[in-house]
């Protein structure tokens, strides 16, 4: 994500392509979701998160065409380099050469297919986010985008260090008083956890030993192993599917509490931020979609993919508001079935109200490495080097205080998703796969000329859209931050 240009890796098939967008998309945020269906009415959340993947499907097409055109830009720079040796290395960093543009209106597209480019646009090279903002954003614009990228990674590790003490507050207080009553109601933070301790202690305890042990990990450098991708995913999968067939069961037997209502206008807001942040895939597409071995059918891949996220989604999200009254659904679903629930197996239970903290603990390091690379990106002069103590020390420390200080101040896990999707998220996955396309479109047209189609062109190719995703995310900017300041009465 800082940026560069990586290796593509092991090729794998387009169904394991297929599982590992699942994978991606699917992951903390749809903990948040029944909650935000809940408090928004069923009717108005099968809408909108109809509409919210019809939405993202749409942009990550956009980002699909915009890594093929950045693919096409990238040979065109080596073809003009091999044609040009004396050329200056300056001149060849250039986002639009001019003399590469007089170039490509005088010998376009002939000259590309003599030297074996039959098709320019073909993904075979990994290129992320950051370098198609550096092909096709000028400096403002790249540092816009690093600006989006670290806010919303900030916004994700103040989740993630929410979420885990979040979870181990809700067990283990629980196991501590000895009592099973009211399990699955939200209970206050004065509550007593332990004896005298409150719970809001225990969860600030709990957070000051998460920061002590992972916290160090931000000031080196991790990498996520296969098998630990593989472990948690199986966690994680167990867990959604033991979650669906146990509310299934007891709306089955006639047990089931819900009763939610059709349409609530003041639960909307946090549905939208939840929704996008659920859907939130378009920054690692580059390091997902460029490995796939066959992208003939590449666009309707993906829309079987949103296909079978949307279906899940709404699964997991129905079941749960039948399942349990509005005001049991807890922030983050898995506890609502942790501790000592009467109606759930205790080992079982003890399982969902644990596995957040081990899935989202191995996580931690990784998004907090990403987030110190985009800062040193960021700040980054060509031929400049930081000075150890800045490298080693402020980077990371700037990107580890300020999410612990959030999880600090608030432990409201689903109002910490909705403004991280709302806000950050709106950028991510509106703002800036709508810009990458106009600009990856207006640039290609300039070097190959207009004859040559990018073969990975979205099914959404007239700039209408584009607009429309536009117009799209400045709306639900403007309604976001209205409802907030008419609500909480400020940001």
């Amino acid at each position: 994500m800082a940026g560069e240009i990586t290796e593509t890796g092991d090729l794998y098939s387009p169904f394991v392509g297929l599982v590992y967008m699942f994978n991606l998309i699917v992951g903390t945020g749809a903990l948040t979701m029944p909650k935000a269906f809940a408090n928004a009415g069923w009717l108005v959340s099968l809408i909108l998160i109809i509409f919210l993947a019809f939405m993202s499907y749409m942009t990550t097409t956009f980002v699909v065409e915009a890594m093929a055109a950045a693919n096409a830009q990238l040979r065109w720079k080596r073809w003009e380099k091999e044609e040009d040796p004396d050329s200056s290395e300056s001149s060849d960093n250039e986002v639009s050469s001019s003399r590469g543009y007089n170039r490509s209106e005088t010998q376009p597209i002939l000259s590309v297919q003599r030297r074996g480019l039959s098709d320019p646009f073909e993904i075979v090279e990994r290129v992320e986010m950051g370098q198609m903002a550096s092909l096709f954003f000028n400096k403002v614009g790249v540092n816009l985008f690093y600006f989006c990228i670290i806010i919303y990674l900030y916004g994700d590790l103040a989740i993630y260090a929410t979420a885990v003490p979040l979870s181990l507050v809700q067990v283990t207080c629980f196991s501590a008083n000895g009592s099973c009553s009211a399990q699955a109601e939200e209970r206050n933070d004065t509550d007593p956890c332990w004896g005298p301790v409150r719970r809001i202690d225990a969860y600030r305890i709990y957070l000051a030993v998460f920061t002590l042990l992972l916290g160090p990990f931000t000031f080196f450098n991790v990498q996520k192993t296969k098998y630990l991708q593989i472990l948690t995913s199986l966690m994680r999968w167990i867990a959604f599917i033991i979650m669906i067939v146990i509310a299934l069961v007891r709306i089955g037997k006639g047990e089931g509490a819900g009763h939610p209502p059709l349409a609530q206008v003041s639960g909307i807001r946090n549905l939208f931020g939840v929704c996008v942040y659920s859907f939130m895939c378009q920054h690692s597409l580059p390091s997902l979609i460029t490995p796939v071995s066959k992208k003939k059918h590449l666009t309707g891949l993906v829309l079987l993919d949103y296909f079978l996220v949307l279906a899940f989604y709404s699964l997991l999200c129905f079941t749960a508001i039948f399942c349990f009254s509005s005001g049991a659904i807890m922030d983050m679903y898995t506890l609502n079935f942790g501790g000592c629930s009467p109606f759930v197996p205790q080992v079982i239970g003890y399982f969902l109200g644990l596995f957040p903290v081990f899935t989202i603990s191995t996580n931690f390091p990784i998004i907090a490495v990403t987030l110190r690379n985009n800062w040193k990106t960021l700040f980054h002069r060509d031929g400049g080097t930081y000075p150890w103590l800045v490298d080693r020390v402020v980077f990371p420390l700037i990107t580890l205080v300020p999410p612990i200080i959030v999880a600090f101040c608030t432990n409201h896990l689903e109002i910490l998703v909705s403004i991280t999707g709302a806000y950050a998220g709106n950028g991510i996955q509106y703002v800036i796969p709508a810009f990458l396309v106009f600009c990856s479109r207006k640039d290609n047209a300039l070097v190959y000329g207009p004859g040559l189609t990018n073969k990975h062109i979205s099914p959404f190719r007239q700039v209408g859209w584009v607009w429309f995703v536009l117009c799209w995310a400045l709306t639900c900017f403007i309604y976001v931050t209205a409802n907030i300041i008419l609500t909480d009465g400020s940001l």
